[in-house]
């Protein structure tokens, strides 16, 4: 069942490239509004955790802070890469977050993880870059969209290693509340230090960000937050690989950027390693 819930939230999360491509709004007041929205909507949730929200520690309170700036970040540049490259190449690029995710969890976390899971995210991570290497729908300026994608991938990796420390202790509502609102803020100060206005940019821009709210936050980042506490962030990342087959779907349905042979094969590859990859922490003993 929570693995069910896991594979929803990554099919809501995919929807954001979609989302991004129907907007006419800068990335950076897009991802302020989609976060704006999302912070709102967990307002009332958030209220009921009061109690816990005002007996957290500093250092939990400055963890969420930095796992906030991290995820406004990734927004920023994710937002921005998905304007200037394809959206199959954007989400597989920013989906290097499990190679990121994994180095630091032996690194960090000092964590020893079988053989299998290595081949599995080796698998799945090919898959991904199989599927970067068919996409030619980049254009000019594909090569700073697809450098903005690894950015993001590197950010939204921190977010999820620092997700996974504080949902030890926190509740998902009280972390992904503190997470929103630092994210929020952190995307204000960017707009307002690159001048980049924050209005007139039109009722339908402000319809998509409420649509990436619901969507692609509360349903798809909540879901990687509740997920943390139940499953290593190795797996969570690996899970979420499956990001990349879902946008080129939604890629080649909604505008006509049909995938190659090459393509349909790179996104076999990511579903098969994920599928390893849960196989493999079963038999270590963790329930999947």
């Amino acid at each position: 069942m929570r693995l069910s819930i896991l594979l929803l939230g990554v099919l809501c999360g995919s929807l954001s490239a979609v989302f991004v491509r129907w907007s006419t709004a800068p990335s950076l007041v897009l991802a302020l509004y989609r976060m704006a929205f999302s912070a709102a909507l967990l307002a009332p949730a958030a209220w009921r955790r009061r109690k816990e929200l005002a007996a957290l520690s500093g250092r939990a309170r400055l963890l969420c802070l930095a796992s906030g700036g991290a995820l406004g970040l990734h927004f920023a540049t994710f937002f921005q890469a998905v304007k200037t490259t394809s959206i199959a190449a954007a989400a597989v690029l920013v989906d290097m977050e499990v190679l990121f995710v994994a180095l630091a969890t032996v690194a960090v976390f000092r964590k020893k993880m079988p053989f299998t899971a290595w081949l599995a995210m080796a698998l799945a991570f090919g898959g991904a870059v199989v599927m970067a290497l068919a996409d030619s729908g980049g254009g000019n300026n594909a090569l700073s969209g697809d450098l903005l994608a690894v950015l993001s991938a590197m950010l939204i990796g921190i977010y999820t290693l620092i997700g996974s420390v504080c949902r030890r202790t926190m509740s998902t509502t009280a972390y992904t509340c503190l997470v929103y609102t630092a994210a929020l803020g952190t995307l204000l100060a960017l707009c307002l230090v690159s001048g980049t206005p924050l209005a007139g940019h039109g009722a339908e821009n402000l319809a998509t960000a409420l649509a990436m709210a619901v969507f692609c936050t509360l349903l798809g980042h909540s879901v990687f937050s509740w997920a943390l506490k139940y499953f290593p962030p190795s797996f969570v990342s690996t899970t979420r690989l499956m990001d990349c087959v879902f946008s080129a779907v939604w890629g080649a349905l909604l505008f006509s950027e049909w995938p190659t042979a090459q393509t349909l094969l790179g996104g076999a590859a990511v579903i098969s390693g994920v599928v390893l990859y849960t196989r493999s922490e079963a038999r270590d003993g963790r329930s999947v």
